[in-house]
């Protein structure tokens, strides 16, 4: 048997070799390394890592990864000649890690043996399908009038401190025995949000299918930039092998000023609100991995849930109207909603979701169909009754119904409901079994009529006669 020392052969070998020029903010330049290439991974001669980022004329830009003792001017870089990777497997399901996958929850080592790439190019035209089956959230809003299908890309939008956050953790909460996976990316927050995400996702039993990515406000920007493509290599890894995933990005906001950090520590030329020229195409190339693919491709689903911050509400500011162009409809969070106490304070007229309403079942879709216009109007017409005008007995039926239906999509957060409550108070609403109510007691009836449909057993495919009859009857055991 031959050895490898059999086949070893004593030759000149010609290798590259870069050394640092300086270090700081996160960001080594580097001289040297002519063959390197974008987004390749370099070792430093103590041992720690490094991301190419930026390609000069004389000097090279790299984000580090990792430090093991302190990189120091003159210190040498070689080639790792590879791409930056992560793990990806069920072993990662329940844990909390970085953009590396390293665990951050305190628990050993991970035994995941996959490997995904953070960039990928996205799935080509041929490999998708369309958006045909639907994703629940739990929040009666969401399912009955923005409805968001698997393999959608549904804009989560509005100013900062209004229940974006909790809408998202409510559709991560509302996928338990779904059978479909969960990661939830946590980009530049504090540790204390990190902590309460972690502890409401336990707590209702969610962590058990999801993986928290966190990239905390204090990490290196290099990593907050990370953590939505470590994500988004998670999740395709799961679609690939024909799964459904659900991907939470918290937020791009902090995603996008954390780009602007790093290409003006390379000093790039800054554009709109110094901004790069290519913040578009960072969030396009993230946000096109999700779909859903064909049978013949493995067939699994990728949905995003990005979020964005507004200031003052302005929706045409920059990162915002990126990310409308981008994803197939957004769920606008309103300020002054919130200050009136509905909850949650989603404006209906300027949320849109483009697509959903195809993956929408028709039971629901039935139910909800007109529901949308005479919220719509209702509230034109409470403006107006404001006046002090006289109204006729038409009008005042519109607001007595309009007042009701606001009553009823008030909803608390960590509260989501299954599809078949949805159900159940849109048909109560829409045949006027709830007319005879004040808001408040319709509203404080909608327990008992859930628990009604689940205690018979209905699904969204039986006959409507056999819900209202259902209906009817716990209603009249209310009174």
């Amino acid at each position: 048997m031959r050895s490898p020392k059999d086949d070893y052969r004593f030759a000149l070998r010609v290798s590259e070799r870069g050394e640092v020029v300086g270090i700081g903010d996160g960001i080594a330049w580097i001289r040297g390394l002519p063959s390197v290439q974008l987004d390749e991974l370099i070792g430093f001669a103590d041992g720690s890592t490094g991301l190419v980022f930026q390609l000069g004329r004389d000097l090279l830009g790299a984000i580090l990864l990792t430090e093991k003792h302190g990189i120091t001017a003159g210190m040498a870089v070689t080639h790792v000649g590879r791409k930056l990777a992560i793990a990806a497997g069920d072993a990662l399901l329940g844990r909390v890690v970085d953009p590396l996958a390293n665990p951050l929850d305190g628990l050993p080592p991970h035994t995941a043996r996959e490997v995904r790439n953070l960039e990928a190019p996205a799935p080509p035209l041929i490999e998708r399908d369309f958006v045909s089956e639907p994703l629940y959230t739990g929040c009666k809003i969401v399912d009955a009038l923005i409805p968001i299908g698997k393999g959608q890309r549904q804009l989560i939008i509005g100013d900062d401190g209004l229940g974006k956050s909790s809408l998202a953790l409510d559709a991560v909460i509302n996928q338990a025995g779904r059978k479909l996976i969960c990661v939830m990316v946590l980009i530049g927050q504090p540790r204390s949000a990190v902590a309460a995400t972690v502890d409401a996702l336990r707590n209702a039993g969610a962590l058990d299918y999801t993986v928290v990515v966190v990239a905390e406000a204090n990490a290196l920007p290099g990593f907050r930039y990370l953590a939505p493509f470590a994500g988004c290599a998670l999740a395709e890894h799961w679609m690939r092998c024909g799964r459904d995933v659900l991907v939470v990005y918290d937020d791009l906001t902090r995603h996008a000023q954390s780009y602007r950090e790093l290409s003006l520590l390379l000093r790039r030329p800054p554009g709109r609100e110094a901004y790069p020229g290519d913040i578009f195409y960072l969030h396009s190339r993230l946000l096109e991995r999700s779909t859903v693919l064909r049978p013949k491709f493995g067939g699994g689903s990728m949905t995003a849930l990005p979020i964005i911050e507004t200031r003052q509400g302005e929706l045409a500011a920059y990162i915002p109207t990126n990310l409308i162009s981008i994803t197939d409809g957004q769920i606008y969070f309103d300020a002054k909603l919130f200050a009136a106490g509905t909850l949650p304070a989603i404006d209906i007229g300027r949320s849109v979701s483009r697509i959903g309403g195809k993956a929408q079942h028709p039971a629901i879709k039935t139910a909800a169909a007109r529901i949308r216009l005479d919220y719509l109007q209702f509230l034109d017409l409470e403006l107006f009754a404001r006046f002090g005008t006289r109204l006729d007995a038409a009008v005042e039926d519109k607001l007595r119904r309009g007042r009701l239906l606001r009553a009823l999509l008030k909803q608390d957060r960590l509260a989501p409901l299954p599809e078949q409550a949805h159900h159940a108070w849109l048909l109560a609403y829409g045949e006027g079994l709830l007319d005879a109510y004040p808001p408040q007691a319709a509203a404080a009836l909608l327990p008992k009529l859930c628990a009604a449909v689940a205690a018979a057993g209905l699904t969204l495919d039986d006959a409507k006669e056999h819900w209202l009859a259902t209906l009817a009857t716990s209603l009249a055991r209310q009174t």
